[in-house]
């Protein structure tokens, strides 16, 4: 070992060489510079990781959002579809009510095979 010259691991070297200290880094040892570059590369990854997950719950409740208007139009129309199968239901019975008594459906004339497109259509006025 040199005179003059500390040790390998002496007080005054970990001194000098401790944070804050603007020496040289040693080998394996990151400067100063590089560990505030770190802390702001990992702000900046926190602060997009945030606004990341921000936005997929935005995109989550926007979506909860559709599904429940949907289900309520669906209900809507659920319901039109029974009211109106009622409504078919409650013509076609009436419609053979009609035919039954329709004098124009019980003409002799009409049974001559002439091509009608709908039976109703003879029974409404002109």
């Amino acid at each position: 070992m040199s005179q003059g010259l500390p040790a390998a691991g002496s007080v005054l070297q970990r001194s000098v060489a401790a944070p804050g200290n603007h020496m040289q880094p040693q080998p394996g040892r990151q400067s100063p510079e590089d560990d505030d570059r770190k802390v702001r590369r990992r702000e900046k990854n926190r602060v997009a990781a945030q606004r990341s997950r921000k936005k997929q719950t935005q995109k989550a409740d926007k979506l909860h959002e559709e599904y429940e208007c949907l289900e309520q139009e669906n209900t809507v129309l659920r319901r039109e579809i029974g009211k109106l199968t009622e409504e078919l239901k409650h013509l076609s019975e009436e419609l053979k009510e009609h035919e039954k008594m329709c004098p124009l459906l019980l003409c002799p004339i009409n049974f001559v095979s002439v091509p009608r497109p709908d039976p109703v259509a003879g029974c409404l006025p002109r």
